[in-house]
């Protein structure tokens, strides 16, 4: 019998190892779930995002996404408490910081690279110990990359996403040092 309580918490493979049958529930939620089958792209994913984290990548409420899961394996479903309401309605500013004015010194293509299987962190990583101050690279993706994000930022580099206007599917962020 499973006994793991799916909560925004849990990561993404300890759910699918308890409930293999969440896998195909979960790519019906959001458009952005389908890169799950990318096999280097999953293999980071299950390792290390929360459901709460793969609730921001795929654009959903983190508690929708729990929920649907919970509701699947016959779990009661939850409600956030009014604190994480009030964050989760914060309006998100997508005004581009004065840096990324200006040509990038480099644009890495994320999903090309993701279908031949490579993932793009160590591609972003190395050209950032090489990049000269004040300049910036570009990754552009077809969803929000927040744990290369988060690796970007503790790394001490500055770093700003948006989603390119009018095209939901292409994702960029902007890392300069």
């Amino acid at each position: 019998m499973n006994v793991l309580d799916i909560n925004r918490h849990v990561k993404l493979g300890e759910v699918f190892e308890a409930y293999p049958q969440l896998e195909d529930i979960i790519k019906t939620v959001s458009p952005v779930y389908k890169n799950l089958s990318n096999p280097i792209l999953r293999k980071t994913v299950l390792k290390i995002a929360t459901l709460e984290k793969v609730a921001q990548v795929g654009g959903v409420d983190v508690y929708h996404l729990v929920n649907i899961l919970r509701t699947e394996v016959g779990q009661e479903p939850i409600a956030p408490n009014e604190e994480e309401s009030a964050m989760a309605e914060a309006p998100a500013v997508n005004d581009a910081p004065e840096w990324i004015n200006g040509q990038p010194a480099k644009v890495i293509d994320g999903v090309e690279m993701l279908n031949r299987g490579v993932h793009p962190l160590s591609d972003v990583m190395q050209t950032m110990n090489t990049l000269p101050a004040g300049q910036y690279i570009l990754l552009k993706t077809n969803f929000k990359p927040i744990p290369l994000i988060e690796k970007m930022v503790e790394a001490g580099y500055r770093v700003h996403h948006q989603v390119e206007e009018g095209k939901p599917d292409s994702h960029l962020t902007y890392i300069g040092k």
